[in-house]
C-alpha cells in the first residue's frame, strides 16, 4: 500500500463531518438529560455538557440561540434540549449544537422569575428601606401603561371619582412584547427627568406570565429602584406577582387598586374634616369651660378681692429703699465737699511764690550734694591713679636697672642662666642707659643650682 493511499487526519474528520450532517436523524434531534460543566462565555456562547446515567455528550448553545433563553443555565439542573448533531473539526470530537432549551418539569419562564428574583434581592433592591414614601395628597400623577387598554380606563376614572384635583399624566407605554421592557424603562427615566409627577403608576391588565414578562425583566427592576418619584406597580390582577412588586415603593394588586392607594377619596377628606371640626369644637368647648372657671376662682380669690394687699409690701419697701438712698446721697455729697476743702487749702498753701520758694531751697540743697559727691569721686578716682602708677613704676625693668641690674641676650633671646652658655658665646648686656657686646670666657655653676 502506497503513501499516498493513507488518509489524513484532517481529510478523515472532514468525512466524518460530512456523514454526520447528511444523516437527516442527527439534523433535528430532541435530548434530555442533565446540564454539566455549565460555561457562559463572556462573548455570550454557552458550552455544557449533556449527561445522563450512563454517557455524556458535549454541547454548545451560541449567541444567538441563549440570548432567548428566559432562564439562566446551571448545574444539574434536567433540561429539554432540541438542537442538531455534528463534528467539531478542530479536535474531531461530535457535539451537540443546541437550538433550543427548556427545564423538565417546571417552566422556564418560572426559573428565570426566581433567579432574578434571588439576585435581585442579595443586591437589597427588596429592602423596604430603601422604599420611599407615597405622597398623601399629589398633585400630579403619571400613568405608564397602554393607552389602549382598560387599565388606563380604570386608573384614570378611579383617580377622577376619588380625588378630581390631581391632574394625571400619561405616558403611552408598550406593556407586552420584545420592546416593552425598553419602553418602560425609557418611559420612567423620562418622568424622572421632566419631574412634573409627585408619584408614577406602572403597570397593566392581567394576563399569562408571558404578556407579563415585560415586568420581570431586570432593566425594568433596576430603571424602578432608580427613580427619584415613588413608584406604584399596578401589574395584573391580585394572583399575579411581578418583580417589579418586589422593586415598587408600593404593589398595589390591581390597576383599579392601584389608582385608589395614589389619592385619598373627596368624601372620605370631607368626611375627616367634618370630624376634625367636630373634635375642635369639643376640645375648644371644654378649653373655654375650663379657663371660664378658673377666671371666676381667681376673681374670688383672696388676693384679687384686696388688691392693695398684694403691692403693699412693694411699697414699704420702695419707701425704705427711697430714705436709705437719701441717706447715702447725704454723705455721698458731704465727703465729696470735705475733699473739695482739702483740695483747695493745698493749692493755696502751693502758690507760685510760695512753690518757687520751696523748689529753690530744694535745687540748692540737691546743688550741693551733687557737689560734695563730685569732689569725692575725683579723689577717689586720683588716689587710684596714684596707686597704678606707683605699682607700675615698680614693675617697670627700667627702674630695677637704675639700681645696677642688667638684662643678657643671646641670639635676641633673654639668658636667664648660667647653662645657657658655653665659652666663646658672643652675648649683648642691656643697661640702663644703653647696651654692651662680650663674649664668654668661662662658665661656673653654682652647686645646687641648675644644670
Amino acid at each position: 500500500m502506497t503513501t499516498s493511499s493513507y488518509l489524513t487526519v484532517k481529510a478523515l474528520t472532514k468525512y466524518i463531518k460530512r456523514k454526520f450532517d447528511a444523516d437527516p436523524h442527527l439534523r433535528d434531534v430532541h435530548v434530555k438529560g442533565e446540564l454539566s460543566n455549565v460555561k457562559i462565555h463572556t462573548s455570550g456562547h454557552i458550552y455544557f455538557t449533556l449527561k445522563d446515567e450512563e454517557t455524556r455528550i458535549s454541547a454548545t448553545m451560541f449567541r444567538t440561540q441563549a440570548s432567548k433563553l428566559k432562564f439562566r443555565p446551571e448545574e444539574g439542573m434536567q433540561v429539554f434540549i432540541r438542537g442538531d448533531v455534528s463534528v467539531y473539526e478542530s479536535s474531531g470530537n461530535y457535539q451537540l449544537y443546541a437550538q433550543s432549551m427548556e427545564p423538565d418539569g417546571v417552566g422556564g419562564l418560572f426559573i428565570a422569575f426566581n433567579q432574578l428574583k434571588e439576585k435581585l434581592q442579595k443586591e437589597g433592591l427588596f429592602n423596604p428601606n430603601f422604599k420611599q414614601q407615597v405622597p398623601m395628597f399629589p398633585k400630579t400623577i403619571g400613568v405608564l401603561t397602554a393607552t389602549t387598554g382598560a387599565a388606563i380606563r380604570d386608573i384614570c376614572t378611579t383617580i377622577t371619582r376619588r380625588y378630581p384635583l390631581a391632574e394625571i399624566v400619561i405616558y403611552p407605554t408598550l406593556v407586552q412584547g420584545a420592546q416593552a421592557a425598553p419602553n418602560i424603562v425609557k418611559n420612567i427615566r423620562l418622568a424622572n427627568e421632566q419631574q412634573f409627577c409627585e408619584v408614577l403608576i406602572v403597570g397593566r391588565g392581567g394576563g399569562s406570565i408571558e404578556d407579563l414578562w415585560a415586568f420581570n425583566e431586570e432593566i425594568v427592576a433596576r430603571a424602578i429602584f432608580e427613580s427619584r418619584i415613588p413608584i406604584i406597580s399596578a401589574v395584573g390582577h391580585e394572583t399575579d406577582t411581578t418583580i417589579a412588586d418586589f422593586v415598587a415603593d408600593l404593589r398595589a394588586p390591581t390597576p383599579t387598586a392601584a389608582a385608589e392607594l395614589s389619592v385619598p377619596h373627596q368624601q372620605e377628606l370631607y368626611q375627616r374634616i367634618l370630624t376634625s371640626k367636630s373634635y375642635l369644637h369639643q376640645i375648644m368647648t371644654s378649653k373655654l369651660k375650663l379657663e371660664r372657671n378658673r377666671l371666676k376662682k381667681l376673681q374670688n380669690s383672696y388676693p384679687l378681692a384686696t388688691p392693695e394687699r398684694l403691692y403693699r409690701p412693694f411699697t414699704e419697701k420702695m419707701i425704705t429703699l427711697d430714705m436709705r438712698l437719701s441717706r447715702s446721697s447725704q454723705v455721698y455729697v458731704m465727703k465729696k465737699r470735705n475733699e473739695l476743702q482739702r483740695l483747695d487749702g493745698s493749692i493755696k498753701m502751693y502758690s507760685p511764690k510760695n512753690a518757687i520758694r520751696y523748689y529753690g531751697k530744694q535745687l540748692n540743697h540737691t546743688t550741693n550734694i551733687l557737689t560734695r559727691s563730685a569732689i569725692n569721686l575725683l579723689n577717689i578716682k586720683k588716689d587710684s591713679y596714684l596707686s597704678i602708677i606707683r605699682t607700675l613704676e615698680a614693675l617697670n625693668p627700667l627702674t630695677i636697672m637704675n639700681k645696677g641690674f642688667s638684662v643678657t641676650f643671646k641670639d635676641d633671646k633673654v639668658v636667664n642662666s648660667v647653662s645657657q652658655l658655653t665659652e666663646n658665646d658672643e652675648i649683648k648686656v642691656k643697661f640702663q642707659d644703653g647696651e654692651a657686646t662680650a663674649k664668654i670666657i668661662n662658665t661656673q655653676i653654682n652647686p645646687g643650682g641648675n644644670k
